[in-house]
């Protein structure tokens, strides 16, 4: 699935304040149409889109569906396939922030009414980057709540992953053959000294919290301890096991320059670069949960000679390749986002509109070097790496009722999604 993205980011800032909405900022509720255009120039079938949550969940059970209608019929007309983006960085004002309580069930009642209204729609990704959205809201203190202690980030991080998974649960009533692609931060934290060996494997445990969550995956003893302590019951983790619905489901990996981390001994980190790279990142999270992978986001500035975003995509690429190559059943890849961004070179933090050379196309929908580079790239796989995949959802035989272990001793599941 050769893909790309308009960016839906709503996240809060100045406590509550102020919206940065990214679909505003790039122009795209005026300019939707173009943006169409833009993404079928490039020959491109597959769109990361989601109407803007804040916009359209005006209340419990009150919706409005204008925009989404518009849109969404538009794509189905133009044969895009979207893979729907429900959630991305922020909730509606009358929800609050990621702390509440109610916001799981709020969110996947919403996403229930969704995939009603848009039954054609198979392909979701209901909640965007849930690590990335709990540690900026609620570690960081950059967004939304705003907070900066482990309670808030367990707090977080547990709302959101059940929201996730509620909203799969609600999505499957109405589309029981959808597919859940879900969009995450690949991360890893390098240790700067031997005295920073701790701290960078407490780090590259708690990277994979969200995804162990959703997963239903059993934690490691430290991790588990970290939730407990921090306001997580026993009650809670255990729901998150019996509630495991990975057969449905698709692991997207992000990946981008500041993805890997340098870690030091006083527990600081900064941004380390390219280390170890998409291939050898991914590779770690496909052992961990043995699902087929997508790569869902990345890019980079295209520099002052316009080449550095054409270089970066042909990297990205050749590890995508590597994937397969080796093996690792790899369905997807995404240069994210279509039309530039706006203020992430402050993370969302201040709005400045400061235009990011990030898209395939700028702001003035005049398509960037790497636009052309991805549209030569799709032309030259597409009959190599067909574009069009199907997923199956193909259920094994239950070996017993007390063994569900293959003959290695390696856990299985029930069911299991091949590629055709």
């Amino acid at each position: 699935m050769f893909a790309t993205g308009i960016e839906n980011s709503i996240p809060t800032i100045n406590n509550g304040k102020t919206r940065i909405d990214q679909m505003e900022s790039a122009g795209h509720y005026e300019r939707w149409r173009e943006d169409f255009d833009c993404v079928q120039e490039v020959g491109i079938n597959f769109l990361r889109y989601g109407p803007p949550l804040h916009r359209t969940y005006l209340g419990p059970n009150t919706y409005d569906w204008a925009f989404a209608d518009a849109t969404f019929a538009d794509l189905r007309r133009r044969e895009i396939t979207p893979i729907v983006d429900l959630c991305h960085f922020g909730v509606p004002d009358w929800i609050g922030n990621f702390q509440n309580p109610d916001f799981p069930q709020l969110f996947a009642t919403y996403c229930g009414a969704f995939a009603e209204r848009f039954p054609w729609v198979q392909l979701y990704t209901p909640i965007n980057e849930m690590f990335i959205c709990a540690v900026f809201s609620a570690k960081y203190g950059w967004w939304n709540e705003q907070k900066q202690d482990d309670r808030s980030f367990v707090t977080a991080i547990k709302h959101i992953v059940k929201a996730n998974v509620l909203a799969m649960i609600e999505i499957l009533k109405h589309r029981h053959d959808a597919i859940f692609i879900q969009s995450e931060s690949s991360e890893y934290y390098h240790a700067d000294s031997p005295g920073a060996i701790g701290r960078a494997e407490v780090l590259n445990q708690m990277r994979f919290l969200s995804l162990d969550l959703n997963y239903g995956r059993r934690l490691d003893s430290g991790m588990y301890e970290f939730l407990t302590d921090n306001g997580m019951t026993r009650e809670e983790y255990h729901w998150f096991l019996e509630h495991r619905l990975k057969q449905h489901c698709i692991l997207g990996t992000d990946y981008y320059m500041l993805n890997e981390h340098r870690v030091f001994a006083d527990g600081h980190t900064v941004a380390a670069g390219e280390v170890f790279g998409y291939c050898e990142i991914t590779r770690q999270y496909y052992n961990r949960y043995r699902l087929p992978v997508m790569h869902t986001e990345t890019n980079v500035w295209e520099g002052p000679h316009g080449d550095e975003a054409v270089k970066w995509l042909w990297k990205e690429w050749a590890n995508v390749l590597r994937l397969r190559n080796v093996g690792i059943p790899t369905v997807g890849f995404t240069w994210y986002s279509l039309i530039d961004q706006i203020d992430w070179d402050t993370a969302l933090r201040e709005q400045n509109g400061n235009i990011n050379p990030l898209g395939l196309f700028d702001t003035n929908r005049k398509i960037r070097n790497v636009g052309k580079a991805y549209k030569q790239l799709i032309a030259d796989w597409r009959n190599v790496l067909p574009a069009q995949s199907v997923c199956l959802i193909v259920p094994i035989k239950k070996l017993s009722e007390h063994d569900e272990h293959d003959a290695a001793g390696r856990d299985i599941d029930q069911t299991t999604m091949t590629g055709d």
